[in-house]
Parts: C-alpha cells; structure tokens; sequence
C-alpha cells in the first residue's frame, strides 16, 4: 500500500484516514476540470481527430497516458486500477514491494468501465459549462486526474472489506459461503457514517471553493463546484459504487 503501510499496520483506522485524505483530492480534481467547458468534441466517437486511431479523443488520450504510466510502474501498486488494462506495457523500472494486503481472489476486481460511464454521462453535465474552447488536451488530464481519484476511491473498498473480514469473520463467513450479497450489503452499510462523509465532503467543496479577494475577511459565495455536486457525488455513486467492489471482493475472500 502507499503510505508505507505493512500488513501488520492495515487497520480500519488507517483506512479512513486514507480515505478522508482522497476526498481532499476529489475534490480539488473537480475544481480543476470545472475550470474547462465541456469541449464535447473531446468525447465525440465519429470524428476520428487522431489518424489511424477508431474512438473519441479522449479514449486515444487516457490509452496513451496508462501506457506510459504502466512503463513507470503505476499499476504495480495494488491501489490503482487501469482504465483500458488490455495490453499495457509492463513495468521497466524495478517493482516496489508493496504489502500483499488483499486476498488474490479479489485483488483483480475493476469496476472502471461502470465508473468511466458515471463520470462521463452524468457527473460531468452536472459541474461543468457548456462551450468548447478547444483545450482538449488539457482537459482530458484533468478528466483523468478526476478518474482515477475515483476509481482509487472506489476501488479502495478492497482494502475496507478485507479489513472488516479480518476484524469480524465469524459475521462474513456465513453469507460468503452462501454468496448472499444482499447479506453482505447489509452487514457492510452504516448509514450514519455514510451520512457524515456526505455532510463532510460538501463541506470541503465550500472551503476549498470559494474565490477569495484580497480584501479583509472577503469570500464570495461563488463556489468553483457546487458543493451540492460533490455530496450527490459521494451519495449517488461513490459510497454505491464502493460497496458493490467491498461486496464482490468478499464474495471471493474464501476462494
């Protein structure tokens, strides 16, 4: 794991504090990207903008950018999660050893797809203008930037449901051996936690947010996202789509 955490050091207690610190990140990725129009050209699948390559401007941008991050060695690390993992380049520099953490039943799991589509389709429409100024560049990293904060995000409930499995697995092993998500999905729900990440996410979007003059104490209530954006985000997709990885890693634990 990043951090310099040891198996021996996985806690619950490390975990939320890695998670507290990513919505940090999140949150300024989408103030990043918010700063361009949608530039929908960006995502056009038919007009083939780069010779010789057949999909959206964006696809050939991400596709190109794993791959040389793939030859530095980014997906070596068990908390990152490629977008288009189909012949990437392996790693040329030396692997660091991380932690071996996750069960090998589940490490593999990549929900990607599911999380390209929310961002695309429907997180984006609801915090950027319309408008093309032409950076498409540009704003395809900060698009990648916002997708893999999220997929880290999300793919970090790996990490949270083997915890939790270790912590209590007189409670998991039963519905594990009778597959019963539903079981699973109601043992990993905590609906006052959830509720509380919601609140303490719109409240980062509100303080990071604001444009602030250099007039005494002046803030204005323009917020670069709106706020309101970043809790449905957490409510809508994240914290949904983290349970479904947390289910599907603990439906193979006792592989």
């Amino acid at each position: 794991m990043a951090e310099g955490s040891s198996g021996s050091e996985f806690t619950l207690d490390s975990i939320r504090k890695s998670l507290i610190r990513q919505e940090d990140t999140i949150v300024f990725c989408l103030m990043e990207r918010a700063r361009f129009p949608m530039n929908s050209a960006l995502y056009n699948q038919s007009l083939d903008l780069v010779p010789g390559f057949s999909g959206p401007l964006v696809d050939f941008i991400v596709q190109e950018t794993e791959a040389v991050q793939a030859k530095a060695g980014r997906y070596v690390n068990p908390e990152e999660n490629p977008f288009f993992p189909d012949n990437l380049p392996p790693s040329l520099v030396p692997n660091y050893n991380y932690s071996q953490v996750l069960h090998s039943g589940g490490a593999s799991i990549n929900i990607n797809k599911a999380i390209w589509d929310m961002y695309l389709n429907q997180l984006l429409p609801l915090f950027v203008v319309a408008g093309d100024d032409g950076n498409y560049a540009s704003t395809a990293a900060s698009d990648l930037s916002c997708l893999q904060a999220l997929s880290r995000r999300i793919h970090y409930g790996k990490f949270v449901a083997e915890i939790k499995f270790r912590d209590a697995p007189q409670d998991y092993e039963p519905p594990i051996r009778a597959k019963d998500a539903d079981e699973l999905m109601k043992l990993l729900t905590d609906e006052r936690v959830e509720k509380m990440v919601k609140k303490r996410v719109e409240k980062k979007a509100i303080v990071f947010g604001q444009d602030v003059s250099g007039s005494n104490n002046a803030v204005s209530k323009h917020y670069k996202v709106d706020p309101s954006v970043v809790a449905r985000l957490y409510d809508e997709w994240v914290i949904p789509l983290t349970k479904r990885v947390e289910v599907e890693y603990l439906i193979r634990r006792l592989d």
